[in-house]
């Protein structure tokens, strides 16, 4: 029996993908910059069995934000349950569930239900918070269908590498040289112009052109989330023609023994459509993620043996 002041609503969509690759692209929250374009990063925290906590940095109108829910996962049921840890007014409280069905081989049916109330139980509250609801789960929902729908079909098209260097120094001058981005133009021969911007701590946004071996001039755009002397995590959100996604972070990993290993990682999906422009008529797929591996490779390491130098030259190496 419900409780008084408590709305249940429920939303559904079908989507064009096995039922078992949806749950999984929706449990798994590294895949979330991937199929909710909004997203930048997601952290994710084990708590034991099927429970975990996600913190979750996304856009807004165009500003990042980050809040934190607790999920739970039967990936048996195919169900995951989700529940905000510190609502915003007039929410009192909000949580719900994903429920992917199978309809047949490659195609299933996503239920999104959610449970709420208005603080103190307004009614105006709560008329405003079924508005946003509905509009935010139609529109989330015609979202995963079109991205779930995309990333599923370019799994073959999606991959990751890492690119590692020791250095002989401390994870905080080396997370220093890739945290402060404005210095690059100073700092790495290939960064031409950096526009940098930190509103809120630890959410950056960057604009950057760099420089091609051949002279040419290319403009990305990204947002980056920090988290000091340890890693910066980002997603790219301006991309160059060969790619349709590029996420990736930087760790630095102390050693305990005067040194660390700071690394380079890309996840990258290529963007068929402008293969045969930027590679000629012949070129393959393969051949793509190899040009792409290249400059992404040649680059992240170049700023990895300058952040080397700065770090073994701070610490007296």
């Amino acid at each position: 029996m419900p409780q008084p002041g408590l709305r249940e609503v429920e939303h559904e969509i079908t989507v064009s993908a096995p039922a078992a690759a949806v749950y999984r692209l929706i449990a798994e929250v590294r895949n979330w910059p991937r199929i909710f374009p909004p997203t930048i990063y997601v952290d994710h925290i084990p708590q034991g069995g099927n429970e975990e906590r996600i913190r979750i940095w996304a856009t807004a109108n165009g500003e990042p934000k980050n809040w934190t829910s607790r999920r739970t996962l039967d990936p048996e049921k195919l169900t995951i349950t989700f529940r905000q840890e510190v609502p915003a007014p007039p929410v009192a409280a909000m949580g719900g569930t994903w429920i992917i069905e199978p309809l047949s081989e490659g195609e299933s049916r996503v239920r999104l239900l959610h449970d709420y109330r208005a603080v103190d139980d307004d009614p105006a509250s709560l008329e405003w918070i079924d508005r946003a609801v509905d509009r935010n789960s139609r529109s989330e929902l015609a979202a995963l269908k079109t991205n779930v729908e995309q990333a599923h079909a370019a799994e073959d098209l999606t991959f990751s590498f890492e690119d590692t260097v020791r250095i002989e120094g401390s994870a905080k001058d080396v997370y220093a040289f890739v945290n402060e981005a404005h210095l690059w133009p100073e700092r790495l021969p290939h960064v031409a112009v950096v526009r940098l911007t930190e509103d809120t701590p630890g959410l950056q946004e960057l604009e950057m052109d760099t420089r091609a071996k051949d002279g040419s001039v290319h403009t990305t755009k990204s947002y980056r989330v920090t988290f000091p002397d340890e890693r910066i995590a980002y997603k790219q959100t301006t991309l160059p023609a060969l790619m349709s996604l590029h996420t990736g972070y930087w760790t630095f990993a102390e050693d305990g023994e005067g040194g660390l290993a700071a690394s380079s990682q890309h996840t990258v999906t290529i963007n068929t459509e402008n293969i045969a422009r930027i590679l000629g008529p012949e070129a393959t797929v393969e051949d793509a993620k190899q040009y792409v591996r290249t400059a992404l490779s040649t680059n992240s390491t170049a700023t990895l043996h300058h952040a080397k130098a700065f770090a073994e030259q701070r610490a007296g190496r």
